[in-house]
């Protein structure tokens, strides 16, 4: 009889001890897994980041062509709340120094001082704007560059309108 007991003893250990095993194996899978899918997580968050990056630079240049196209058409009024809408993403995707950035900038700036309706507040945001757009184009791109050249030259045409608004 003590044998009959130590044999279902032992044997009660022996499952108990596969039980844990296969409860053991069973959550060493799972982690396993969960760290893999981490580790595949991670490798592509690079790739998902560039692939947001990428949408978001065609967004903007999107944006900036559309808004070309309306200042072609002297459309300016239409193009300022499509360039307030998509500027934010832009500076927050793109960065402050990304050109595309600062020509959705340069865009408003140009769409606040050639529109007829312009308030002397409209050219006075217009050439702040253009001022600060311009430093960062030529810290970033340097004086010679064509686009720190346009947003200058705009400058001088803003300044002009003021001068011209303040005059009798």
């Amino acid at each position: 009889m003590a044998a009959r007991a130590a044999e279902a003893l032992a044997k009660a250990a022996l499952d108990a001890g596969d039980a844990l095993a296969s409860s053991a194996e069973a959550y060493a899978k799972t982690a396993s897994d969960k760290r893999l899918e981490a580790e595949r997580n991670v490798d592509d968050a690079p790739q998902a980041a560039l692939q947001a990056r990428a949408a978001a630079d065609a967004c903007a240049s999107a944006a900036n062509n559309y808004a070309l196209a309306l200042f072609t058409l002297q459309r300016y009024a239409e193009a300022k709340p499509l360039l307030r809408r998509k500027l934010p993403m832009a500076r927050r995707v793109l960065g402050e120094t990304n050109e595309t950035t600062l020509r959705m900038r340069w865009y408003y700036a140009m769409a606040l001082y050639e529109d007829d309706g312009a308030t002397l507040d409209n050219l006075r945001e217009a050439v702040t704007r253009l001022e600060d757009v311009g430093r960062t184009a030529r810290r970033v791109f340097g004086g010679m560059h064509p686009l720190t050249g346009q947003i200058e030259y705009c400058l001088q045409q803003a300044r002009s309108k003021i001068e011209a608004f303040d005059a009798p």
